[in-house]
């Protein structure tokens, strides 16, 4: 594909094949399509586990534990936007 060409949303709704596979193509095996479903749940189990996780820390006085937690949640939120984003945009998954 010619990287200055934007992809329509018929490409996006039939789904877009992962590049990341080296073994792509050989034997016979399609192409892997994202599960963004699947991410958008793990990403929000992430989000809430590590808001309680960073909550408790503080009830404890251990504030390195509530900073850690607190940027995995900061980094899960973003992730489950941007998943959100592919999501409503129509890929499917």
């Amino acid at each position: 594909m010619n990287a200055s060409r934007r992809r329509t949303r018929a490409e996006y709704e039939r789904g877009l094949p992962d590049y990341h596979d080296p073994t792509a193509g050989y034997g016979g095996a399609a192409p892997a399509y994202s599960a963004l479903t699947l991410r958008i749940v793990l990403a929000s189990a992430a989000v809430v586990l590590c808001v309680a996780g960073a909550v408790f820390f503080v009830a404890q006085d251990a504030v390195w534990g509530a900073v850690v937690l607190g940027v995995v949640a900061v980094v899960s939120l973003v992730d489950l936007g941007w998943v959100v984003h592919r999501k409503r945009r129509g890929e499917p998954g």
